[in-house]
């Protein structure tokens, strides 16, 4: 299990904002691009996302499906990575002075990656949650309230 969390200066509403967008989902997720919807409305559950996961020189394709939103709150996501297998990320917003405390708890629920879940890989999430934390307050950061958000979509 690998958790992690950053404080991002901004209210929550505007870090929802970012995760219920599914054309950002490549700018705070490490290692994807050509994110497409898949099915139903992001974020409401059931509804999934597709893409491509550098592995190095190696690509695989990825689907992620909504599993529980509590919007403004909570977004848990179930991320399938072919013959990897699976893992559940919960994403999880508390307002904390005027910005939001960002909580991320992921844990591989079947798969390859489940049999290798020890401390080697409980570090390298862990450093894979730092990255993807830092790229979601720059993207949470960098956007103007006022205006839809734009790109991310490889």
């Amino acid at each position: 299990m690998a958790v992690r969390h950053v404080l991002i200066e901004r209210p929550p509403e505007d870090v929802w904002r970012v995760l219920a967008d599914p054309h950002c989902f490549a700018r705070w997720v490490p290692g994807t691009s050509h994110t497409k919807p898949d099915s139903g409305t992001w974020p409401e559950p059931g509804a999934g996302l597709r893409y491509r996961v550098g592995l190095g020189p190696w690509q695989l394709t990825g689907h992620t499906v909504v599993r529980r939103c509590e919007e403004r709150e909570r977004l848990e996501l179930e991320a399938f990575a072919g013959p990897l297998g699976t893992a559940r990320i919960a994403v999880e917003l508390l307002a904390w002075g005027t910005g939001t405390l960002v909580i991320v708890d992921e844990h591989p629920l079947q798969g390859l990656v489940s049999s290798l879940h020890a401390a080697p890989s409980e570090a390298l999430l862990q450093l894979r949650h730092r990255s993807m934390l830092a790229r979601l307050a720059r993207t949470v950061e960098a956007t103007d309230r006022r205006s839809p958000i734009r790109g991310g979509v490889a």
